[in-house]
């Protein structure tokens, strides 16, 4: 155990770091958005589009990865709509955002750099394929979920889902992580392995992901802190970080994958909530204190239930 808190906790440590340059007015908040656009725009598509250009894909169909990873979605985006309707009796657009504090997990900026240190090169393949599908499942599912709430709720007529589908396709077709993984599968298609200068300039980009985005995530947290909603945000953040990875854990068993797949999505799936809760909190104005609270509880509780997953794992 002690040997795995070892490994988990320079994590937490980095997301630490970050949030105490920011908190300790070192540093402008200013700097952890630039990084983190830099992050998110170069530093991590250059590692997704190296990852896929030189995988081996000797695992075979994507399918059972993706069914493993989405129904730990399922179950826990279910259980934190059910929590937030039920048992808090909150209207239908914060069941919707509950599910998505539960379930929408920070794959890129803390994702892929944990899978990266505990399982390695076979790991960042695996989440590689997982985050082919990831962003655009969740953003649709929640967009449209929200969408239907926001009717229930106010009455008002809102978009079709056609126009809301071809609103979210024309953001994903810009998106720097889907490009990355699109030009990557396209070099992997074509079998011209990266060499000479360009290989070592990727390297070198990509091997900035993992700090870079650790530091910008953290800087990032300043600005959300525990603001409200604490009862429902505590079983958001239990769904996050016991219940998701316990469901993706025995789909990953019950689907037969290999014991670095199924690390490798445990692990994703046992990471903090993403920002991303919190973007459509703001895009919808509703659930800002509970998409806010859960991001912080699970980022500042994640050190502890992380090691105790990968610890279970090893």
């Amino acid at each position: 155990m002690s040997d795995i808190f070892q490994n988990v906790l320079p994590i937490f440590i980095l997301i630490l770091a970050g949030w105490l340059l920011v908190r300790l007015g070192y540093l402008k908040p200013a700097v952890g958005e630039a990084l983190g656009d830099f992050v998110f725009r170069v530093a991590v598509p250059i590692l997704l589009f190296r990852t896929i250009a030189e995988a081996d894909f000797k695992d075979g169909s994507p399918w059972p990865l993706w069914v493993a990873y989405f129904s730990g979605v399922a179950v826990t985006w279910t259980m934190g709509h059910v929590a937030a309707t039920f048992l808090f009796g909150r209207d239908a657009r914060m069941g919707v955002l509950a599910g998505v504090s539960s379930a929408f997990a920070n794959t890129v900026f803390i994702g892929l750099p944990l899978v990266s240190r505990i399982v390695g090169e076979e790991g960042i393949v695996a989440i590689s394929i997982l985050l082919s599908v990831h962003l655009p499942v969740m953003m649709i599912a929640g967009t449209l979920l929200m969408e239907r709430a926001e009717r229930r709720a106010g009455g008002k007529p809102g978009q079709s889902p056609l126009q809301l589908l071809a609103g979210v396709a024309r953001n994903l077709v810009r998106n720097p992580l889907v490009i990355g993984l699109a030009c990557g599968a396209a070099f992997h298609l074509v079998g011209q392995p990266l060499g000479g200068p360009v290989k070592t300039v990727v390297d070198q980009l990509a091997s900035m992901a993992a700090p870079a985005a650790l530091i910008s995530i953290g800087m990032a947290l300043d600005k959300y802190g525990l603001a409200g909603n604490l009862g429902l945000a505590s079983v958001t953040s239990a769904l996050k970080l016991v219940v998701m990875p316990a469901v993706v854990y025995a789909s990953c068993h019950l689907l037969g994958l290999n014991d670095n797949w199924t690390t490798a999505l445990v692990l994703t799936s046992a990471v903090p909530t993403g920002v991303n809760a919190w973007l459509i909190a703001n895009h919808f104005n509703v659930g800002h204190a509970l998409a806010s609270s859960t991001i912080t509880l699970t980022t500042a509780l994640g050190v502890v239930s992380v090691s105790v997953w990968a610890y279970l794992l090893m």
